[in-house]
């Protein structure tokens, strides 16, 4: 068996080891910092402004192929979903409405017309 002292493999995970709990030891520090919170604070206000003026520039091609917007397209889908609604609230009424005037049901098979026939006299017709 080889020793841990000349185990290249063992030297190398200890100076590893080593390494991550000095850059963590760091990094705790400089977190701490006033400085790296500011930092951190105008990297978060440049990405929101740069997230800004990319989603006005996307509205503005999408507006330039005359396609409809996020914005547009989530007012659509809110309007026809009202829409919906109303149909629904109306279709309810009128099946209520049919059923109690005695009205046949929709759907149901339509009755043929009530003919007047002549009174047999009883004879053949030719």
């Amino acid at each position: 068996m080889t020793d841990k002292i000349t185990d290249p493999v063992a030297l190398w995970q200890k100076m590893v080891g080593e390494m991550e709990k000095g850059f963590n030891s760091f990094a705790t520090k400089a977190m701490e910092t006033p400085e790296f919170s500011q930092a951190m604070n105008r990297a978060g206000g440049v990405a929101a402004g740069a997230q800004k003026q990319f989603g006005d520039l996307m509205e503005r091609y999408l507006i330039s192929m005359n396609l409809p917007s996020r914005e547009q397209m989530t007012g659509i889908a809110e309007r026809l979903q009202s829409i919906e609604g109303q149909l629904g609230e109306i279709k309810s009424m009128l099946t209520q409405m049919s059923g109690t005037s005695g009205a046949p049901q929709p759907g149901a098979a339509p009755r043929p017309p009530r003919t007047k026939r002549p009174p047999s006299d009883g004879g053949d017709q030719k």
